[in-house]
């Protein structure tokens, strides 16, 4: 039965199910054959015609597909709207109601979208100011995961076993006792951002030279890093490629880099249609971590596999739909 209404969706063109000439005209229908696993149990969203949606990077695509294929295992015909360029256009979507869920960082919320200097420490407290300060807006914030996309310095193994640092107090340390072993590679964003370079240097008290200070782009760091050219890169914490060059990443014990957890982020209005999406998304929201993201980004971005695919894939491995 749910194969038929995608059957006649599909031919009807999919029209958007929000907020009729709101912009949002593309998207294709999701048609994963997959049911209820751990999570759907009674396909508690049938009848739902529900548009996800993500912004165009590896991490967002297999997070939006993530979400897509539980609302499908759980009843609902799913539009995919996953892939929007830039970082406002998937958010404006589902505060307009022109989508009706993705995945969202608390980090970007509260200070790209909600306008704040000053990001919170404690990441439950992040998502708590967050989910407050946003209801206002018409989204709901569901609980967060462990995941947390943000910036981190990272060495390759030959490094770290001759300069033994650990954390970003440790390199603050050897950069003071011998400030040319501390060499750096890292974006020109990150360069120049109060919480990038400069804010670190101040809050960890390190010395770092001008001149030991390198500007290149994302990808290039990875393997410059990893060669040994640097002895640190900047680096995001769920990238894959943390893991596949077998990198190091240093802990920020002060907690001075701000909080980047994923957490769902729906329009309110379809969550009073649809009471049930929490206790569909929670469990998965569990589950993700820094290294199961890094592992799920490798496979795209490493081994070349299709964002979607890596998608259905874990969400079988874990028993979450079938």
């Amino acid at each position: 039965m749910r194969g038929r209404r995608r059957t006649a969706l599909a031919a009807a063109g999919l029209l958007l199910t929000l907020a009729p000439g709101c912009g949002l005209t593309s998207g294709s229908p999701m048609a994963d054959d997959v049911r209820p696993g751990t999570i759907g149990r009674g396909e508690p969203l049938e009848g739902a015609r529900l548009t996800v949606t993500s912004k165009s990077f590896t991490e967002q695509l297999i997070l939006g597909s993530i979400m897509g294929i539980a609302f499908q295992a759980a009843g609902a015909e799913v539009l995919d709207r996953t892939g929007i360029q830039g970082s406002i256009g998937s958010r404006e979507a589902v505060v307009k109601g022109e989508a009706d869920a993705g995945y969202e960082y608390t980090g970007t919320a509260w200070i790209t979208y909600l306008g704040h200097s000053e990001p919170i420490p404690d990441p439950h407290a992040q998502w708590e100011a967050v989910r407050k300060a946003d209801a206002k807006n018409g989204v709901t914030w569901l609980e967060p995961s462990a995941l947390n996309n943000t910036y981190a310095l990272a060495m390759n193994q030959a490094n770290h076993k001759k300069y033994r640092t650990n954390t970003l107090s440790q390199v603050a340390a050897l950069s003071r006792s011998d400030p040319g072993a501390v060499t750096l590679c890292v974006e020109v964003e990150f360069a120049n951002r109060a919480d990038g370079l400069r804010g670190m240097e101040k809050e960890y008290g390190m010395r770092i030279p001008t001149g030991n200070v390198t500007q290149m782009d994302t990808g290039i760091i990875y393997t410059q890093t990893a060669k040994g050219s640097c002895v640190y890169g900047e680096v995001y914490t769920t990238d894959g490629r943390i893991k596949s060059m077998n990198l190091v990443v240093m802990d920020d014990d002060k907690r001075f880099f701000p909080n980047y957890n994923a957490a769902p982020m729906i329009n309110t209005k379809t969550l009073q249609r649809w009471p049930a999406i929490p206790e569909i998304l929670d469990p998965i929201s569990r589950k993700l971590n820094n290294s199961v993201a890094q592992d799920l980004n490798a496979k795209v971005d490493v081994d070349g596999e299709d964002p979607h695919q890596v998608a259905l894939d874990w969400m079988k491995e874990e028993g979450f739909v079938r």
